[in-house]
């Protein structure tokens, strides 16, 4: 994100040729790698194309860069010494057994890392406003710090571990104990832990669609074969679907969102979710339940998770801080039997040596003080609140051409688009007008569906966005 300083002497153009050479010195581009296209780099350092044409040329002149039509332009291998003499990284990068993450998702990832403000209906986080950051503030004043700075318990913090019992308790009638809890660095890591210890390359999940799921590159980087579950928008997944699919593929692990699921919203229906329960006991099949957003229901009455109801140790119950309070926390859990904590616990540890017990500490405070239950209070008026001021602009700026069911609590709305519009074109006119949204393709969705997130955006940032986005659609 370098950019020429153009309060600077140096002309830009040379300013540019320096910075490349500096990296080029330095080893971030080796012999033989490929740099920026003329256009990209002139966008990336907010300069005319024709800037960069001339840095380009100048280090050209200097025997530094190569170009040649059809291969655009690299590091050369004159002055660096021969290319047998450098790794290749091409041949690395794209020999790694870890997926690298969807096109669309590392597309919206680069517009929102730019200067540019862009209106975020893309990211699944609340906004800055929302964060619990005086209640934080006052515990780090108020409280002594007395923990140990060395390695943790590998199943992460005990206190912490000691407060997430009270609160699935308390919260969601969840009946765990400290010993079966697994602190990990969000919900995600809890995924890829089961992902990659519990499962093996050509076992056969099954996943909803759409799902967040369909995101991830974590499922296709273990070699996973991933079958789907429709999930009906007043009553969720079909557990007949699940008994139909393992008599066919011999299903391994079924993953689930059922409360406020992401992107539909939907809660899995109670009679459903019992049959769910019977169906996978029945083929002794582990369930998976991805439960981020319970939590945030607008009534203040969370829906029943999965795991209130397991009487088997059949549901692997996951968990985090970062749809109810921050993201930057990093706090997530898994609650699951021992055998299984031991597992992933020992694998954690190979990977970090354990959390930082410093954001776990502020964590378990948060979580067992009197601050929790206010923030979520606050929390779930504030999301109600822009969900329907979201809704309201999208009745307002675009009738008849979008359509949508209201949720009772999480961060989204899912959005049918009228078959007219063309959701990729929808995208890049909208980034150009200043919005940004995820398209439902990302989720494993037919095309024609969006994803809107009302917790990110400042409420007062809704409506304009919603105008942006109608003006996007007027354009094609």
């Amino acid at each position: 994100m370098w950019k020429p300083d153009r309060s600077s002497s140096v002309a830009l153009f040379q300013q540019i040729a320096d910075e490349i050479e500096r990296r080029i010195a330095c080893g971030e581009f080796p012999p033989g790698s490929a740099l920026p296209s003329e256009r990209k780099l002139a966008e990336q350092a907010g300069v005319n194309r024709s800037t960069v044409m001339q840095a380009y040329a100048e280090l050209r002149s200097a025997g530094i860069i190569e170009s040649a039509t059809g291969s655009g332009t690299r590091v050369s291998n004159f002055r660096l010494g021969p290319r047998e003499n450098a790794p290749n990284w091409r041949n690395y990068l794209e020999s790694g057994t870890f997926m690298p993450n969807l096109p669309t998702m590392r597309r919206i990832r680069s517009e929102l890392r730019k200067d540019a403000p862009l209106i975020d209906f893309a990211s699944g986080e609340l906004s800055p406003d929302l964060f619990p950051r005086q209640a934080v503030q006052q515990l780090l004043r108020d409280t002594p710090f007395t923990p140990e700075l060395g390695y943790d318990d590998p199943q992460g913090y005990s206190p912490l571990r000691q407060a997430l019992v009270g609160l699935l308790k308390d919260k969601l009638n969840v009946n765990v104990t400290e010993s079966s809890i697994l602190i990990t660095s969000g919900s995600q890591q809890s995924l890829y832990l089961i992902a990659q210890c519990l499962l093996s390359p050509g076992d056969a999940i099954a996943v909803e669609d759409p799902s967040y799921c369909y995101s991830l590159p974590m499922f296709r980087s273990a070699g996973l074969r991933v079958f789907r579950l429709p999930v009906d928008p007043e009553r969720g997944v079909d557990p007949d679907n699940i008994e139909a699919l393992h008599r066919e593929h011999r299903l391994r692990m079924i993953f689930v969102n059922p409360g406020f699921q992401n992107p539909t919203g939907t809660v899995l229906q109670a009679e459903r979710q019992l049959r769910l329960l019977q169906v996978a006991a029945q083929w002794g099949i582990p369930i998976v339940e991805d439960d981020p957003f319970s939590l945030t229901a607008f009534d203040g009455t969370p829906p029943r998770p999965l795991k209130s109801l397991d009487t088997n140790g059949q549901v692997l119950y996951i968990g985090s801080l970062s749809k109810i309070a921050a993201s930057g926390f990093r706090i997530g859990w898994l609650a699951a039997p021992g055998s299984v904590i031991s597992r992933l616990a020992d694998a954690r540890q190979q990977m970090d040596f354990g959390l930082s017990v410093i954001p776990q500490w502020t964590a378990a405070e948060f979580v067992r003080s009197g601050y929790l239950h206010s923030h979520l209070e606050r929390l779930q008026t504030a999301l109600f609140h822009k969900m329907h001021r979201l809704a309201s602009a999208l009745r307002e700026h675009l009738p008849g051409l979008v359509s949508f069911r209201l949720p009772d609590g999480g961060l989204n709305l899912w959005c049918k688009l009228d078959p007219g519009i063309d959701p990729d074109k929808l995208l890049e006119e909208a980034v150009k007008r200043g919005v940004i949204y995820v398209p439902g393709t990302v989720f494993g969705s037919e095309r024609g569906w969006i994803r809107l997130s009302y917790a990110r955006p400042a409420a007062e940032q809704i409506e304009p966005g919603v105008r942006l986005l109608a003006e996007a659609v007027r354009s094609l």
